[in-house]
């Protein structure tokens, strides 16, 4: 049996810094998260909006998965991404509840963060999902980037906008540890 993974991580990287979200992390990360065009293609459209965010805000920092992403070389607060069980299978733990500002956006920071936070999670877990709104195909492109495969799961929610598709994603152990590093 694994070891009980450790869901909020501090994991360094050449362009970002991970850490654990934390209450007073909340001003700094609704900078970040305040442009709609973020939350366009997301499931929460609305999220840019200051109470909207602050109910997300909440739930990840209740969670005990949350992690507040820094640029590496400003500390500069750009993003949020988690770590989950949540409605997870057993012998798997999701990754989500992820946006970056759009300064951050087609770089290396995505790729990074997530080669380090997969890194560390596949010390507990042999495999990782990713569940991503159907027609959120800029976060379908990421997670096929850092070779996610599309699985047959479709998860059907009721969101603050409406009904929403998510399909999931799936990296097993064995595939990230045999996988080229190059443009992870």
């Amino acid at each position: 049996m694994s070891p009980r993974p450790e869901f909020q991580p501090t994991l360094h990287g050449e362009h970002v810094h991970v850490s654990p979200l934390r209450a007073e992390d909340f001003e700094a990360l609704y900078a970040a998260a305040s442009d709609p065009e973020i939350w366009a293609l997301h499931p929460y459209a609305t999220r840019w909006q200051r109470d909207v965010f602050r109910g997300f805000f909440d739930e990840c920092l209740g969670s005990l998965g949350g992690l507040c992403v820094r640029d590496a070389k400003t500390e500069t607060v750009i993003g949020h991404t988690r770590y989950s069980t949540l409605m997870c299978e057993p012998d798997e733990v999701e990754i989500g509840w992820t946006f970056l500002a759009r300064a951050y956006w087609g770089g290396a920071v995505n790729g990074e963060m997530k080669r380090l936070m997969l890194d560390h999670i596949f010390k507990f877990t042999p495999r990782v999902i990713f569940r991503v709104g159907e027609t959120n195909l800029r976060s379908r492109k990421a997670v096929e980037n850092i070779g996610g495969k599309l699985t047959d799961r479709i998860d059907l929610f009721d969101m603050q906008d409406g009904p929403s598709r998510h399909v999931v994603y799936a990296i097993r152990r064995e595939d990230w540890l045999s996988a080229p590093r190059a443009g992870v």
